[in-house]
């Protein structure tokens, strides 16, 4: 009788494990193609406010010409 117990416990705590897993739906094309658009717009969005912080250190840096 406590081995059945022990097996029921031990299959309930895999279905909880794997519940989340099955019980996903597949993306659909829309959802994919929506999904990569914003992970390149914020990587463009990175890319683009590392070039400016870049630019904006290096004009800082530079001395400013004097006027004649």
């Amino acid at each position: 009788m406590i081995r059945n117990e022990t097996n029921a416990r031990r299959r309930r705590e895999a279905d909880n494990a794997f519940k989340a897993i099955s019980n996903a739906k597949p993306m659909t094309d829309y959802a994919k193609a929506e999904q990569s658009f914003h992970e390149n717009r914020e990587r463009l969005k990175a890319e683009r406010l590392a070039r400016e912080a870049a630019a904006d250190s290096s004009a800082l840096s530079e001395p400013r010409p004097k006027a004649p």
